[in-house]
């Protein structure tokens, strides 16, 4: 009797990792920045009864790429994180697939057709407190300001051709001042001594006086003050830095979800777009990603209560962006970098 009790659980065993194992296999593509708790990302899986394959490809211009790269034999079906700035270049390559599905809740947050928002959040300028009241230095009130010889050397930003948020920056400027005018400006800031690094971290993390580095000021996120309390290992009243809403100098980012054309797994891969706005995952990605919810009816956690929303932004219209970015890129990198 208690061998074949033992053979029935064998059996079972067996038959249960053989369900796991045929599972399907919903691949999804993201950027380095995607984070949800893994009790989220388990339970999607049970619902939809197939195993989750994650690959993060880098910055999302990198995941864009690897898209369009491999768009005749799909390596994912469902891909998160193309935005705003990229929306433009995926319809173009023509990799994603209209979204057909059921609508997704209410948004006042939109994106290029075939995109389903998840999140957004501002680029904008942070400055250190702490430097700035020993210094006694006046915050900037405009882009000309930073480029008056008070703030010589003081702002670090990313190359756009390397970096999510230097893209970003760079079409705020333009959005504001119009192409020439944001051209000329970026050359005074030049000869400012404007510090330029690959990417955010670099940015954050070395250069930003904060954090050790020479430049009191950086290209971040709104959000990036609410992030500094919330990580902060001493229980913080305040945050130690801020964010400037300088006109010309706030980018609203939208990110998004999309179906990959040509993937597999199509149902699965529809209710993964459903998954990423519902409220458990509009919850969690506020303090997983530090970006605000698509979903104005999810409530905002208390985390973020440090991140002011800017009133104001600035950005070319989508088109623009999709028809002139590229070209807009290489003319910084002559203006600023050659």
């Amino acid at each position: 009797m208690h061998h074949r009790f033992l053979l029935c659980l064998a059996a079972l065993v067996s038959s249960f990792a053989a369900a796991l194992a045929s599972a399907a296999e919903l691949r999804v593509l993201t950027h380095a920045s995607f984070a949800l708790p893994k009790p989220l990302l388990v339970e999607f899986e049970k619902e939809a009864g197939v195993a989750l394959h994650i690959t993060k490809a880098g910055d999302a211009g990198e995941m864009l790429n690897k898209l369009i790269l491999t768009r005749a034999n799909p390596v994912a079906d469902v891909v998160f994180g193309i935005d705003n700035v990229l929306a433009g270049k995926a319809l173009a390559a023509q990799v994603l697939d209209p979204w057909e599905g059921p609508a997704v809740g209410d948004s006042k947050i939109t994106l290029l057709a075939g995109l389903v928002p998840v999140d957004y959040g501002y680029v904008t300028l942070n400055f250190d407190k702490a430097w700035v009241a020993k210094k006694g230095l006046a915050l900037p009130r405009s882009l000309e300001d930073l480029a008056q010889p008070a703030y010589a050397r003081l702002l670090v930003v990313q190359n756009p051709a390397t970096s999510s948020p230097g893209n970003a920056f760079l079409l705020a400027t333009i959005g504001a001042l119009g192409e020439e005018k944001a051209f000329g400006w970026w050359a005074r800031m030049r000869a400012n001594g404007v510090q330029v690094t690959k990417g955010w971290s670099e940015a954050y993390y070395t250069e930003f006086s904060h954090n050790g580095g020479a430049h009191p000021l950086v290209v971040s996120y709104a959000s990036s003050p609410a992030a500094e309390v919330f990580y902060s290992k001493v229980k913080l009243a305040e945050p130690p830095t801020g964010s400037l809403t300088l006109p010309g100098g706030v980018f609203r980012q939208i990110e998004g979800v999309a179906l990959v054309k040509g993937g597999r797994e199509r149902a699965a891969a529809l209710r993964f777009v459903q998954f990423l706005r519902s409220p458990a995952v509009q919850q969690a990605l506020q303090t997983g990603m530090w970006m605000f919810p698509a979903d104005a009816t999810v409530a905002r956690v208390d985390a973020l209560l440090h991140a002011v929303e800017p009133a104001a932004f600035d950005s070319p219209s989508a088109q623009a962006i999709a028809d002139k970015n590229a070209e807009w890129v290489q003319r910084w990198t002559k203006a600023v970098l050659k």
